[in-house]
């Protein structure tokens, strides 16, 4: 992605100096906090500094963010691995309350705002199978699509053979890392519910 990207090209990421030597999938000393400013709809979020960060929230708030986000990431990454599923990164939206209390926001640890990876085929300088939208990433973005990502047109439609391949690794990510069936999934009598009252 582009920490690594960022890594190639200055040693750094969002400004934090890192090891030489690190390459593709390459595991950090250290869980690292990598802020970014929320970018408008259909743009990309910019990657900052923590010193950038300060400057615009504050060095307390930005103190607490950061412990926040690490704390999270670090409780959620030991739970995946003891499932055999590496959470390799991910990103969490936070907002204020009036009081001055951290709200986590929007979604939390899907897929969709995450890089998991299989334990056991993990090996360092390569690039990883992964149970995210890693899929829709590389079909949107090699020459199948025929998209220009840098032009003004929207994306093509997804064909369904790739939305399919991305569900089932979705499945597959939620029945390693809860133990359950999707089948068996807790909220699947409310989404038949939903269902059923569409079709009336």
């Amino acid at each position: 992605g582009s920490g690594l990207v960022e890594y190639r090209d200055r040693g750094t990421v969002c400004g934090i100096e890192l090891p030489d030597g690190l390459t593709e999938a390459s595991r950090l000393p250290e869980p690292i906090f990598t802020p970014a400013t929320k970018a408008e709809q259909g743009e990309h979020d910019e990657n900052i500094s923590f010193d950038e960060l300060a400057s615009i929230v504050g060095e307390e708030l930005a103190d607490r963010l950061r412990t926040a986000t690490l704390d999270i990431y670090s409780r959620a990454a030991s739970f995946a691995r003891e499932k055999g599923i590496i959470l390799a990164d991910t990103k969490f939206e936070f907002g204020v309350e009036p009081d001055g209390s951290l709200v986590l926001a929007d979604e939390v640890l899907t897929p969709d705002s995450s890089r998991y990876w299989p334990a056991e085929t993990w090996s360092e300088g390569e690039v990883q199978p992964s149970f995210d939208k890693q899929i829709v990433r590389n079909w949107l973005t090699g020459p199948d699509s025929g998209w220009d990502r840098a032009s003004d047109q929207a994306p093509p439609e997804l064909p369904a053979e790739v939305a399919e391949r991305t569900r089932a690794r979705y499945i597959e990510a939620y029945e390693k890392i809860s133990g359950l069936r999707f089948a068996d999934w807790p909220g699947a009598d409310a989404a038949d519910v939903a269902d059923a009252g569409d079709e009336n």
